[in-house]
């Protein structure tokens, strides 16, 4: 089996504590499908593989869930975009350095302009 193939992975992320909610909030996150090297990191020669398979959705309680994708826009520049254009993407901070691994914490940038912290609650 292609290596790229077997390290597919989807990464749950739950937002973690912030001043508004000081316990963070399981029903508000992302889904999203990406590859993962050995290590947990993104994959970006697997990701040029399978980019179509790298989907997101975005749930928040109270909203509608929005269905997106992963994009890679540079060395260090990852995203979820909605729809075609910059309008809507949300960066996400050092995805390229970070580890996927259940505990870790991420920060994106979302719609309203505000970066949030997220942990990450499962890879499978």
């Amino acid at each position: 089996m292609n290596a790229a193939v077997s390290s597919l992975k989807t990464i749950r992320l739950e937002l973690a504590r912030t001043k508004d909610r000081p316990e963070g909030d399981p029903h508000c996150g992302y889904e999203f499908t990406a590859p993962l090297d050995a290590d947990g990191h993104l994959d970006v020669d697997g990701f040029k593989l399978y980019k179509s398979a790298c989907r997101v959705a975005r749930f928040w309680e109270g909203e509608k869930t929005e269905q997106g994708a992963l994009r890679h826009l540079g060395p260090d520049r990852w995203v979820f975009s909605y729809a075609p254009g910059a309008d809507d993407d949300e960066p996400a901070f050092r995805f390229d350095k970070h580890r996927f691994a259940v505990g870790e914490y991420v920060s994106i940038t979302e719609h309203d302009g505000v970066t949030r912290p997220f942990k990450v609650v499962f890879v499978r």
